[in-house]
């Protein structure tokens, strides 16, 4: 019974230890492909100050579920093409339709 188990337990990937991150979706535009905009805060080493940093990360939407302005999760994987080596991993907070949206950025 304990060989079972042990066996059992060592099949399953459960315990992952990939680096995740959390963004802003910036573009949707490509097929199945997301820029998420991901800001870096950080103590200057001499002045203390506090400095942003933002870096764009291409990740895989495989169900095209996200949209511009949802904050986002997203989890590194194998190099997908030149630049993806992420994709998403879940939608935490949706971004707010609004109505006309589409219209103003297709004449645009």
């Amino acid at each position: 019974m304990m060989v079972q188990q042990a066996s059992g337990a060592r099949s399953q990937k459960t315990d992952t230890h990939r680096n995740e991150k959390i963004g802003d979706v910036v573009s949707t535009k490509m097929a199945k492909t997301i820029i998420v905009q991901v800001e870096m805060r950080k103590a200057h080493s001499k002045y203390k100050r506090v400095i942003a940093n933002w870096k764009k990360f291409y990740a895989h939407d495989e169900h095209n579920t996200a949209r511009v302005g949802d904050v986002v999760r997203i989890v590194e994987t194998r190099p997908l093409s030149k630049l993806k080596r992420w994709r998403l991993a879940e939608v935490i907070r949706r971004a707010a339709i609004v109505p006309g949206a589409e219209k103003l950025e297709q004449a645009s």
